[in-house]
């Protein structure tokens, strides 16, 4: 018998220890109640049991994590009132019975009867002094299962669990609150990502806000450098499809079979190499957003199977003969003139059409005033601390330099001469002779032939940097292939290291 009494000392000791890191943990509140009386019921060996929470106005509003009762039957705990829960909401006290069913308070509970209660214990769950609900656990099996001692246990675990619900619930709310706030956030600035504050670019985001709501394709044009995918990943991520997958692949940098495999997927066995099946990238981006960055770059071939996921929503992979069906949002993006290049017989001029339902014209850096100096500063805030952490500000003569630049790589051009200059500054400040290409007035000529221009800011990038190729294309904000690419056009000569 002594043994019998510390073991559930033991067991109640345990509980209040187990209740007592619920109140240190941020749990979801449902998930909580679960715990707690799980808890309770192995602390007190009990058979069944169930909370009931009250609403605001104090009447029982659900019955939660019932244990050993059936759904209905919890049910008709909450519709009969001369239960031994109703007892506990009305006194505000503690119900302890030997015998529900030949106690003479429950002669009347029909619930009682119905469910053959037998031993019973059931105290007031209180967060401070305002009552939330009942904690109530019972035996159909053994008379005097629950003693004194048992109550007391139950009563000082019921006050350890109303602080646990309480931090849940103020935690839930502060979560409800936060991600209320963020979309109030979103509202109002909802491409936080997208920097600008000209007329031309209050423009583009009204569109975009527009776009963003709908399933209709987009057509983003835009010199190179000027944010054309960063433009489609906003209008994704606030579109309805935010929380399905964002695809991106350039068709300027593979060759046709091999964009087709990437897009369509493959077969194996389908051509030389294709040792197994692959999946292409539209199935992947299959329930969300697919953008096709340099759309103009691809073949007319290509093109023909480009209509049939616009038209149709399907896809055929390559060597296969089954047809798929996708979901999927098309945005796409051209540096090109698209209607030049239909009038040329380069582009179908169906799919032109089925594209830009909606067109985005994204300005070059040029036409966007101030938002350069916006730009830069954003520039400098996001690399200082990596490249030169002393660097937290632009002279006045440096603003003016790149206020005056032409930016003809536009906004990556300015992203990689911000990164440059920070490496170069050795001061607090980015000075003039800091910024690359500054110096010298390169575009002031008479010689407007574009692969003249090209070739003076190659050859000059390369002597800034003595030959660093990797440097020199950083500062033009183009890649490295590209500025290999046209040093073959260059005569060697003409690069002074």
């Amino acid at each position: 018998m002594l043994e019998q009494i510390a073991d559930i000392r033991e067991n109640q000791f345990k509980a209040l220890h187990e209740i007592g890191k619920e109140i240190n943990s941020l749990r979801e509140p449902n998930s909580l109640l679960a715990d707690i009386m799980d808890i309770a019921i192995k602390a007190l060996s009990a058979e069944r049991g169930f909370i009931l929470l009250l609403d605001e106005n104090r009447i029982p509003a659900e019955v939660v994590a019932p244990r050993n009762i059936s759904e209905s039957s919890a049910h008709d705990l909450m519709q009969i009132p001369s239960s031994v829960v109703r007892k506990v909401l009305d006194s505000r006290q503690c119900i302890l019975s030997h015998d529900a069913l030949e106690d003479p308070r429950f002669k009347d509970a029909k619930s009682v009867v119905a469910l053959k209660v037998r031993s019973v214990a059931a105290v007031p769950l209180k967060i401070r002094e305002e009552m939330i609900g009942v904690i109530y656990v019972d035996s159909t099996k053994n008379r005097k299962m629950f003693t004194q001692s048992s109550l007391e246990f139950l009563e000082a675990f019921a006050n350890h669990a109303g602080i646990a619900i309480e931090n849940a619930r103020l935690y839930q709310t502060l979560q409800h609150e936060n991600i209320s706030l963020k979309r109030d956030i979103e509202k109002l600035y909802p491409f936080k990502e997208i920097i600008g504050e000209s007329a031309a670019m209050k423009h583009v985001f009204d569109l975009m806000q527009k776009v963003s709501r709908s399933d209709v394709t987009v057509l983003i044009e835009g010199e190179s450098g000027t944010g054309k995918e960063l433009v489609a990943r906003a209008i994704h991520a606030n579109s309805p499809r935010c929380n399905k997958p964002f695809v991106a692949q350039y068709c300027g940098a593979l060759q046709d079979s091999l964009l087709e495999s990437e897009l369509f997927g493959h077969k194996k066995g389908a051509f030389t190499g294709a040792i197994q099946d692959k999946k292409g990238l539209f199935e992947i981006a299959h329930g969300g957003t697919f953008f096709l960055d340099e759309i103009a770059d691809i073949s007319l071939a290509l093109q023909t199977e480009l209509l049939r996921v616009v038209q149709e929503g399907e896809i055929k992979a390559v060597g296969d003969t089954a047809v798929r069906k996708i979901d999927v949002r098309l945005l796409s993006a051209t540096n090109k003139n698209l209607a030049e290049e239909v009038k040329a017989g380069r582009f179908r001029e169906d799919l032109f059409y089925r594209l830009k339902v909606i067109t985005i014209s994204l300005p070059p850096l040029r036409d966007r005033g101030e938002d350069v100096i916006l730009l830069a500063n954003y520039f400098l805030k996001k690399y200082a601390q990596r490249l030169n952490p002393n660097v937290n500000t632009i002279s006045t003569d440096a603003m003016k330099l790149l206020r005056s630049h032409p930016w003809h790589g536009n906004i990556r051009e300015l992203e990689n001469m911000i990164q440059a200059a920070l490496v170069l500054a050795e001061g607090d400040a980015i000075a003039p002779a800091n910024i690359p290409l500054a110096q010298t007035d390169l575009l002031e000529t008479t010689d407007l032939n574009l692969k003249s221009m090209e070739k003076k800011l190659v050859v000059n990038a390369l002597k800034q940097f003595g030959g660093n190729r990797m440097q020199a294309a950083a500062a033009l904000g183009v890649s490295l292939r590209w500025l290999q690419y046209k040093l073959k056009e260059i005569d060697p000569d003409s690069i002074e290291k």
